[in-house]
């Protein structure tokens, strides 16, 4: 009776800016799980239970989001805060999807750099890897299970698995594949590459949205020539403005500077996540610069991956450990150098996403419900599946094996993996529970292994 009661829900009030405000500034500190986990988080927050958005119109936008350079879960946030709250809506959004990790990660880059390797701190990042692998694999069902509604998309979420796992197929090649079988299936088989149709698409409807599928674009959203042209302007001003800045401050071969112009170039090749442009960035970073050692960027990459926002956030740390160790201030300025560092990588890594979305939405709402348009988005919704769940298995590889599959299963950290997989699915208990659960039990971990030790005893 309830699932057939759904669809009969009034429409929700209209939010207003403040309200909204909360929100994100609420999903800023509470986005854990990659990119996988912070879009299952806002379906659920924003599509199931707030419905400010139908479920055809946030695919529509995520569609959109995964063809950009950039993370895709906070240009999604930007997309949606924009959508409802004009320009200032999007920078809201996506500022505060940042803004908490930013002075999370400053901070801890801060105890990491003066107190090195804190058992403590150890435990709860060992507690937490194993939980933020169950969130991945949960939001590849939770989003698969909406996403792919008949075998066409289940084959390509397949073929795309395989294709990055088997083969490993660069994430902009598996896209290009996916949008033109998506282009080519909906002039063919239009059935089914309609978002959000097929089978049982009616049992998937969570009742009347705020924007719903058939909700004219609102007026800010339509394009115009005007509006895209100020949008460039004001995005030229504010990259050229910065990079201006340190260069007549601190020259073209200062060390802001060069993270400035380094850091604009990695965030346009940050197709398919953080993982996709990490290479190049230990290239640069390490090898090249010597910003960091290469010990410094694996822990590095392990704060940004149980930290909230995205995984790109990694670069935060690589800015605060360069401005520390490079003494950019001086030796007695340490920590304001590491936190000037890490704001300014920050700054440019993700003010081009702030563009892509305010240029490029109002051309993206102008193609909803053109079947030419979202077919080939569809594709790539049911292409990105498999590739999420190829980060799963990369998370699950590196957290039981932490050495190698030669090396020893960690059975402790599969362990505390399936009780949070259980919880997620089985007992509906949410994301922030179970990372605080698992973070608490790999810290009383470290205690006990501490105390086994010295009785003799290896755990």
């Amino acid at each position: 009776m309830k699932a057939s009661s759904t669809p009969q829900l009034s429409q929700p009030d209209p939010v207003s800016f403040w309200e909204a405000f909360r929100f994100w500034l609420k999903l800023g500190f509470v986005s854990f799980g990659g990119p996988a986990g912070q879009i299952a988080i806002m379906h659920q927050e924003l599509v199931e239970k707030r419905r400010w958005l139908s479920e055809q119109r946030f695919l529509h936008a995520l569609n959109y989001c995964m063809l950009l350079p950039g993370p895709e879960a906070q240009q999604l946030a930007i997309y949606i805060g924009w959508l409802m709250h004009r320009s200032w809506g999007g920078i809201i959004a996506g500022g505060l999807f940042v803004l908490p990790s930013l002075l999370l990660l400053i901070g801890l880059s801060w105890i990491y750099l003066a107190y090195g390797n804190v058992p403590a701190i150890a435990g709860v990042l060992y507690g937490i890897k194993p939980a933020v692998t169950a969130i991945v694999v949960f939001a590849a069902y939770r989003i698969g299970s909406r996403a792919l509604k008949n075998a066409w998309l289940w084959s390509m979420a397949a073929l795309a698995f395989l294709a990055i796992f088997l083969l490993d197929t660069p994430f902009p090649l598996i896209v290009l594949v996916a949008a033109i079988c998506g282009g080519i299936g909906g002039k063919y088989a239009p059935q089914k590459f309609v978002v959000g149709g097929g089978h049982g698409t009616n049992k998937q409807s969570f009742g009347s949205a705020l924007i719903d599928d058939n909700t004219p674009t609102p007026p800010h959203a339509l394009f115009t020539w005007a509006g895209l042209i100020k949008v460039i302007l004001a995005g030229l001003s504010l990259w050229g403005g910065a990079i201006g800045y340190l260069c007549a401050r601190y020259g073209w071969d200062g060390g802001l500077t060069q993270m400035g112009w380094f850091f604009t170039k990695a965030a346009l090749l940050t197709f398919g996540g953080a993982y996709a442009v990490l290479p190049y960035v230990y290239q640069g970073a390490v090898e090249h610069f010597h910003w960091l050692t290469p010990h410094q960027m694996i822990d590095g990459l392990a704060l940004g991956e149980t930290t909230p926002g995205p995984l790109i956030m990694v670069v935060t740390f690589v800015g605060f450990v360069a401005g520390w160790t490079k003494e950019l201030f001086g030796s007695d300025q340490l920590f304001l150098a590491g936190a000037a560092a890490a704001t300014v990588v920050t700054y440019f890594t993700f003010l081009p996403s702030f563009l892509f979305i305010l240029a490029g939405g109002p051309l993206v709402e102008s193609t909803h419900g053109n079947l030419k348009y979202t077919a080939p988005l569809t594709g790539i919704t049911a292409a990105v599946v498999g590739v999420i769940l190829n980060l799963a298995v990369f998370f699950a590889w590196h957290v039981f094996w932490p050495l190698g599959f030669t090396g020893r299963f960690d059975g402790i950290s599969a362990l505390i993996s399936f009780c949070a997989l259980l919880a997620l699915t089985r007992y509906k208990i949410g994301v922030i529970p179970v990372i605080a659960s698992c973070g608490a039990t790999g810290f009383l971990l470290t205690f006990i292994k501490a105390w086994l030790a010295q009785k003799g005893i290896m755990l």
